[in-house]
């Protein structure tokens, strides 16, 4: 065979290939609260295979350090479900005392920090025994919650004093707040741990902490075309393993946001389903699935093009998603 059908049979095989590695392998997993199950997602079909059953209103959601399990903060139920991703099915609950709006994991996996919105506290629980080892007061109605890389601090919203309070792991103290926007939601760290984003949700913005300074050094402000300032709520955020690009979703604006986090400009605006809420990158970070807690549905989202590529329906008012590849 010469050269050029060589290459002609190599272009023909890649073009046939392409298609197939469009999709990850692997589910994603969607929280209804109104039904109180997850959806199951396969990831290569875009389908939903199935759902499965836990406690009242799930919300937040997150892999276990080993990532053999999976913890559903059920406020309803003031309980975190644990789900082992073999079998899909709950195998313990653990109290995560009055209406936990959302928590992290330490880096070893056993201490869970959670924030409780009507004590206006974060606990920290023991997860293997599922007692309470600390408590510490914050704000009135904390709801983001990151621990850092290190394990050593603790960063909270509350979403009334518009503060994010940094705390001391070791000592479960308070050691600084942080004025940010207005109604501020949920956290993304850059990989070097230097940046510290947060949502601000009615104020249309983006805060970025310098984590060194325990202050603001910039904001990023959202502007959608046709759309209100005040329907501009950005809430979910997610940052690209390499730290060059965070996703924002803009609530009522019903828009996902890229944005460039050197420049802490927006390079593109995609559009999804009503109130964009949480959103997960799969592993390559191909695709980005939004969760859309107004129209019951999650749009996957070609981020390499910033194009909505199909929309799934899910279980009624979803809020969060987590990708098992």
């Amino acid at each position: 065979m010469n050269r050029s059908l060589t290459a002609l049979a190599a272009t023909a095989v890649l073009a046939a290939l392409a298609p197939l590695t469009l999709h990850a392998q692997g589910v994603a997993y969607v929280s209804s609260e109104k039904d109180h199950t997850l959806t199951v997602i396969d990831l290569k079909t875009q389908a939903v295979t199935g759902t499965v059953a836990t406690c009242k209103r799930p919300r937040h959601l997150q892999k276990s350090a080993d990532g053999k399990q999976l913890l559903v903060a059920c406020t309803d139920s003031h309980q975190a479900d644990v789900i082992d991703l073999a079998t899909r099915k709950s195998v313990r609950k653990v109290a995560l005392g009055e209406d936990p709006e959302a928590f992290d994991l330490s880096p070893d996996g056993k201490t869970l920090f959670v924030t409780n919105e009507e004590d206006a506290a974060v606990s920290f629980i023991d997860l293997a025994s599922g007692k309470k080892r600390a408590e510490v007061k914050v704000g009135q109605e904390p709801e983001g919650v990151k621990v850092t890389a290190d394990g050593k601090t603790l960063y909270v919203t509350s979403e009334v004093a518009n503060l994010v309070h940094q705390i001391d792991v070791a000592t479960a103290k308070v050691t600084r707040n942080i004025p940010v926007g207005k109604r501020p939601r949920r956290f993304a760290l850059t990989p070097d741990g230097a940046q510290l984003w947060v949502t601000n949700e009615l104020d249309a913005s983006v805060s970025i902490i310098d984590t060194k300074k325990g202050e603001v050094l910039d904001t990023v402000r959202f502007e959608v075309k046709g759309a209100r300032a005040d329907d501009i709520t950005p809430v979910g955020l997610a940052m690209s393993k390499d730290g060059s690009r965070a996703f924002v979703t803009l609530g009522r604006a019903n828009h996902v946001a890229f944005v460039d986090v050197k420049t802490r400009k927006t390079t593109d605006l995609v559009l999804v389903g009503k109130r964009a809420w949480g959103l997960a990158l799969d592993g390559a970070e191909k695709m980005l699935y939004v969760v859309n807690g107004l129209s019951d549905d999650l749009t996957i989202v070609d981020v390499a093009a910033a194009k909505a590529l199909k929309t799934v329906k899910v279980g009624r008012v979803p809020y969060g998603v987590v990708v098992v590849e």
